[in-house]
């Protein structure tokens, strides 16, 4: 095992910047998800860990050994694809050990390693079995396995659960988190779904524009996000957003919409009259009822059976709110809301910073 250090690390394909600067430490054992939307930088970044796109500037260290001129064969890294490319001609235990073989290793380590491997993974029944005869997650295994066999420093996984059904990839997820509480391995893992990133991370790292935006555990980001891009990217459904003016009420400062309601602040802001700002409020902050100081019109139910999601139109935005139980409402009714201002998230209108 062994920690990953990126140093002011950038990429440029001709004119275009596609990394700016990234710095990043990563802990040796440490789980870490590199999280954003596509063209953000995400996969560059990993596949400059692995070495199969070269580095414009800047340097990568794996444990005490910069590796900037290192082939990807010689950093002791394995690396888990979108796609299995696993070799169709093959079967299990041939696709694990392959790597292995190339390398020269010994029969019996070999079978041993595999062997072990599959027990893990649940793929001991299969091992004689050719990719086309197992399922997509038995696949998704098969590729892991030829990962652990080779005992790296270093998993890379790629945007892995991809091509896996919902209830498919909930259950990978769970399996690869399991993994890793088992190996101790230094794992980073690309995805744009917020929610494996919260799931599966020990830290998740937001990305926009080849930009970090905040490193932290999933519950700072989610409760402390440093902007309005992760305030809008981490969390499911989103963090609701609404154009405001900071006014003062009998000397204490509230956020006027454009419809002349008041959302309630936290005073210690130190917040000027006339300022403007962006107030925001997760769905399941929003009390159905509450105290009442604010209104809003039904547009959409959602019915999930445990809960209920309602999209309202508040201030000529919409706004989510999410609530447990069920309800009686139906579209189009005016229903009162109340929000806490400790649960008011605010932000600079103009550059889009939490104001903390």
């Amino acid at each position: 095992m062994a920690s990953v250090t990126i140093s002011n690390v950038q990429k440029n394909y001709g004119a275009m910047n596609v990394l700016s600067s990234v710095d990043l430490s990563i802990a040796d054992g440490e789980f870490v998800v590199l999280v954003g939307p596509s063209g953000c930088g995400k996969s560059t970044l990993l596949r400059m860990i692995a070495g199969l796109e070269e580095i414009s500037a800047g340097e990568i260290k794996i444990g005490d050994r910069v590796v900037n001129d290192v082939a990807p064969k010689d950093r002791d890294i394995a690396m888990v694809f979108q796609s299995y490319a696993l070799y169709p001609h093959m079967d299990v235990a041939a696709n694990m050990g392959f790597s292995l073989l190339l390398r020269k290793t010994a029969k019996d380590l070999v079978m041993s390693r595999v062997g072990s491997a599959a027990k893990r993974l649940g793929l001991d029944v299969f091992l004689e079995r050719l990719p086309r005869q197992l399922s997509g997650g038995q696949r998704q295994r098969v590729a892991m396995g030829r990962a652990i066999v080779r005992d790296p420093k270093v998993f890379l996984f790629d945007e892995p659960l991809s091509n896996l059904d919902a209830k498919l990839r909930v259950h990978m997820r769970t399996e690869i988190k399991a993994l890793h509480q088992q190996l101790k391995t230094t794992s980073v893992y690309v995805t744009h779904d917020q929610v494996e990133a919260m799931t599966m991370a020990d830290r998740i790292v937001v990305m926009h524009d080849g930009v970090i935006q905040q490193v932290g555990t999933p519950l700072e980001l989610y409760d402390h996000p440093a902007n309005l891009f992760v305030a809008g990217f981490i969390g499911s459904p989103g963090m609701n957003f609404l154009p405001a003016v900071v006014t003062n009420q009998n000397g204490t400062s509230a956020a006027e919409l454009a419809d002349g309601q008041f959302v309630p602040l936290r005073q210690e802001l130190n917040l000027t009259d006339g300022d403007r700002i962006v107030v925001g409020v997760r769905p399941e902050n929003i009390e159905i009822g509450g105290a009442d100081n604010l209104k809003a019109r039904i547009e959409v139910i959602e019915p999930l059976g445990l809960s209920t999601q309602f999209y309202t139109k508040m201030a000529d935005q919409q706004v989510c709110i999410f609530a447990m139980g069920r309800t009686d409402r139906a579209p189009g009714d005016i229903i009162g809301l109340g929000v806490k201002p400790g649960n008011v998230h605010v932000f600079h209108a103009k550059s889009g910073m939490r104001l903390a």
